[in-house]
């Protein structure tokens, strides 16, 4: 084997991305009506987009279906030599398909084609060759014509799949924009993944209530509060007015405990309201999880309690339950 030093391979890597940009820029000039034609298909469409194509043009069909997927466009790929065995019933009136043809005459595709116009869907296609057979059977033609793939050999699908993603992405983000696409209808889409839950979990998904909230009465002695504090595991109590439980008048802290040792208090004479903070933060219940962390790192504090609207305590949450809900 040749060895090749360090300087040739990133020259080799160099030639690839000036290429590859190159022909993205190119792009720019050929979005005119029929990337707006395709964009209003797409938005006017009552079913779903199906994106067709085969070898790497699947590959970036499959990615392409996926985007619109994500961002509020129900997508699905379906794989052309599938498709002519019992895959086409996936398709129906509805519907508007995307094909992806570098050469716009591959063969799997043409097959079914007739079928599609049977149909009577929207035909959008993305291809290198607008005076192809395919680009003719098509209402809407994309150009992602390049003049060279990034191939030393200019064979391997490079520049060619990396034009055909792009027109497949500004199609996506196009119609997400023009249908007012916002982060929480992405989160939606996105539930498990870290952003899903930053924007969905709120602190009523997270927080403690019930039974599991600590709480002690005005005039209870350190040794209750310190009891409380203990079985609930939360670092904190809240204190509250006996006649009214869901007012709260301070918190007490395991900080607030500390300080009251040091100070050799007497825990069976000693009520909360001497050692308690009076001065606390709340959060409200129905804002977002993210919200708790943010106060809780801002003002260096680990637990908060939890209100309604109407100021009323409904629970209580500390640092760990937010790691542990995953939104940070």
């Amino acid at each position: 084997m040749t060895i090749i030093d360090d300087n040739a391979l990133i020259s080799f890597g160099l030639n690839v991305l000036k290429i590859e940009t190159t022909s993205l820029s190119h792009l720019h000039g050929k979005l005119d009506v029929n990337f707006s034609n395709a964009c209003r298909a797409i938005l006017t469409c009552a079913g779903r987009v199906i994106v067709i194509g085969i070898g790497k043009s699947g590959h970036i069909a499959n990615k392409i279906a996926a985007t619109f997927a994500s961002t509020g466009t129900p997508a699905f790929f379906v794989h052309p030599a599938e498709a002519i065995h019992g895959d086409l019933g996936m398709i129906t009136r509805n519907d508007v398909a995307i094909l992806i043809s570098k050469s716009g005459e591959t063969s799997e595709i043409l097959t079914f084609m007739p079928l599609l116009k049977r149909l009577g869907i929207p035909l959008i296609n993305i291809t290198g060759n607008l005076n192809s057979t395919i680009a003719q059977l098509s209402d809407i033609n994309l150009d992602a014509s390049v003049e060279r793939e990034a191939c030393s050999l200019n064979l391997a699908p490079t520049a060619s799949t990396t034009v055909a993603l792009a027109l497949g992405d500004a199609l996506a983000i196009s119609i997400l924009q023009a249908r007012g696409f916002t982060e929480e209808d992405f989160a939606r889409s996105h539930p498990g993944g870290m952003l899903g839950r930053r924007l969905l979990v709120k602190i009523s998904d997270i927080m403690h209530a019930g039974e599991d909230l600590p709480k002690v009465h005005l005039g209870s002695k350190l040794s209750e509060t310190i009891l409380e504090i203990s079985q609930k595991r939360l670092g904190m109590t809240a204190v509250v007015n006996a006649a009214q439980p869901d007012e709260i008048i301070g918190i007490c802290t395991d900080g607030d405990l500390r300080r009251a040792f040091s100070q050799n208090v007497n825990l069976q004479q000693t009520c909360v309201e001497d050692v308690m903070t009076k001065n606390f933060k709340t959060v409200y219940a129905d804002v977002l999880a993210t919200e708790a962390a943010s106060l809780m790192q801002q003002h260096k504090i680990s637990a908060l309690p939890v209100l309604d609207r109407q100021n009323k305590l409904i629970g209580a949450l500390n640092l760990h339950d937010v790691l542990k809900a995953g939104v940070v």
